[in-house]
């Protein structure tokens, strides 16, 4: 969430931090601005709330020409998406702007500070508290990199700045604590940015700036230092992402391109990590001793992650006897959770900055626990912080709503149990053929995609629809519940899921005539019962939706409409292939209403605030 642009050099800096925000609208964001040297008057501020394009307009035609600026897009936490509100902020004086990502929880203890002192504040937000910190110590005439790192060692909570002054006006200074901040390294040129793919038309060649990190950025170099002002020597880091993987490449919008790119994914993703010999192999993990000595899981993450984490228990409770919790990240610090010191954490993140995930994560460590990261953005903070980190590989994934990177996240889950099994040599537990079933997976994934026209048509037929059910049994059951978020996200209708043995327990009521349910049927093992309650449903004048697999037809004159996906010898593989329909139904309605698909309202793509 929120996005950071920066850039010093002979380019007009104006015009580049504007693309550059262009490239993190993906991130969500209620407002922008930019700040900039306007000649010899000063540090001039142009921000309005709305869309990017807002700021465009206040900008003009006209733009002047300059050599150093900073933008951002901003996410609202303190204070409403207004004009005021927006960033950059100017410190007391105007002397330096800010822009800033995060939330400063002791802000409003340095506000009364501050207003003691005489400063006056003009916005609702913890930014131009930070703003007039660092204003403050600059004013004492020590240097804007120092005053940054004293004003940082006086507020808590999880953050990123970037600022510049009229006085020093050749370079600018970033600091990060917890939130994601990344460096861009050029000829003549420097910039900065709160995600890669905004400094990818510029340079490749990139620092992921750690926690507790101060950067000096000029036209001539990058000087990072520590928070006592030691220099740090930081890796350069070249990113080798084609600049096209994060367009839309033709298609309408992110989503459906990171729908329609899931084959790729899953090709990626098992590249490398399966020999000729029909093992696993995953190189970056534990030592086959540990894996021993591990006797319980717990899976960390939010959001979809979380539900790529029930399929984790699911897996590795049925597959390995192990067991398995799932928590929500944003619980599980303040629930004093009983961890095993034999236990391992795993934690699933596409961004891998998630704030909630990176606070458990730290709490583990602290705790002397085993850490595992499961991570798609190299280099992120969570998979910097973890002992040991196996990456996605699913490329970068633009749109809110995760959909290439839930399958990744699976995927990478069921390699970690194969891997486990193997180590452990678990019995009854045929790894070639697990393996044999992973190798034509990507072939199933395609086959499934062609139902697009089909659930197109499904889609206008509940255009208008209230409330939406989502329900299956075992890994259709965790499936599902993905389905419904993404529904609930981008399509705005309320959904109830739970597993559909359930629904005569409560939820039930809620059916009426009309109502949709979507069902996942894709276990044989327990099909049978999702028959009967499919029935339930019809019964009570509900339409139901089944996803089943092409290999069976008992469902065939049960569901109202019945949608086949290609057939495989692993239940936890069919469910992953159903959640194909429900990202292309979720997708089809909210385009049919017209609405914000890849920044739906209020989320953002990576919440780094609690």
């Amino acid at each position: 969430m929120c996005g950071i642009a920066g850039y010093v050099g002979p380019r007009n800096a104006i015009e580049v931090v504007y693309d550059q925000l262009k490239r993190l609208e993906y991130r969500g964001y209620d407002s922008a601005g930019i700040a900039f040297l306007n000649g010899g008057s000063g540090i001039k501020i142009v921000k309005k709330a709305g869309k990017l394009t807002e700021l465009g307009k206040a900008l003009g035609d006209d733009v002047p020409e300059a050599h150093i600026a900073i933008a951002h897009s901003r996410w609202a936490t303190h204070g409403g998406p207004t004009d005021e509100n927006a960033h950059p902020h100017f410190d007391q004086f105007e002397d330096i702007a800010l822009i800033h990502n995060g939330i400063i929880e002791n802000y409003l203890e340095l506000r009364t500070e501050l207003a003691k002192d005489g400063h006056v504040f003009h916005s609702e937000t913890d930014t131009e508290v930070a703003a007039h910190i660092i204003g403050r110590e600059f004013s004492r005439g020590v240097p804007l990199e120092e005053a940054v790192r004293v004003a940082v060692g006086k507020m808590r909570g999880a953050f990123a700045f970037v600022a510049f002054s009229r006085q020093e006006a050749t370079k600018f200074v970033a600091a990060r604590n917890f939130s994601p901040l990344i460096v861009g390294l050029g000829d003549g040129e420097n910039m900065v940015a709160s995600d890669v793919p905004a400094l990818l038309p510029y340079t490749r060649d990139v620092i992921y700036l750690e926690d507790d990190r101060v950067a000096t950025i000029t036209t001539s170099g990058v000087t990072i230092q520590d928070l006592d002002g030691n220099v740090m020597e930081t890796p350069v880091n070249h990113v080798d992402w084609d600049l096209s993987a994060a367009e839309k490449g033709g298609h309408e919008h992110f989503m459906i391109k990171e729908i329609m790119e899931q084959p790729e994914v899953v090709r990626g993703c098992l590249a490398g990590r399966i020999d000729e010999g029909g093992k696993v192999r995953l190189e970056q993990v534990f030592s086959d001793q540990v894996w021993h000595g591990i006797d319980r899981v717990n899976i960390i993450s939010c959001g979809t992650a979380y539900h790529a984490g029930l399929m984790g228990k699911y897996l590795f409770e049925k597959m390995l006897r192990l067991p398995t919790d799932v928590f929500f990240s944003s619980e599980f610090r303040y629930s004093d959770p009983l961890l095993s010191p034999d236990s391992l954490a795993v934690f699933i993140s596409q961004s891998g900055e998630t704030i909630d995930s990176l606070a458990a994560l730290r709490l583990c460590k602290q705790r002397r626990i085993r850490t595992l990261g499961i991570i798609n953005v190299v280099g992120s903070a969570i998979s910097r912080e973890c002992d040991r980190t196996v990456f996605t590989q699913a490329g970068p994934e633009i749109s809110v709503a995760s959909t290439k990177a839930y399958t990744a996240q699976c995927l990478v889950l069921k390699l970690l149990a194969l891997y486990i099994a193997q180590v452990r040599e678990m019995p009854g537990v045929r790894v070639d053929e697990h393996v044999a079933e992973l190798r034509s997976l990507a072939g199933k994934f395609e086959s499934a995609l062609q139902v697009s026209a089909q659930v197109k048509t499904l889609a206008e037929k509940f255009i208008d629809a209230k409330l939406a059910f989502f329900l299956g049994r075992n890994a259709d059951a965790h499936a599902t519940r993905e389905g419904a978020l993404k529904f609930k996200e981008i399509c705005y209708i309320p959904t109830q899921e739970c597993p559909a043995g359930e629904m005569k327990h409560g939820p039930l009521a809620l059916i009426e005539k009309g109502t949709l349910a979507v069902f996942g049927a894709t276990d044989p093992d327990i099909r049978e019962k999702v028959g009967s309650n499919i029935r339930e449903i019809q019964a009570r004048g509900g339409f139901a939706w089944v996803i089943t697999t092409d290999n069976d037809d008992s469902l065939d004159t049960v569901g109202d409409l019945v949608t086949k996906i290609p057939s495989t010898n692993d239940p936890y593989l069919s469910a992953l292939l159903s959640v194909i329909p429900m990202q292309l139904f979720s997708y089809h309605l909210a385009n049919l209403k017209g609405l914000e698909i890849d920044q739906p309202r209020n989320l953002a793509k990576s919440v780094t605030v609690e």
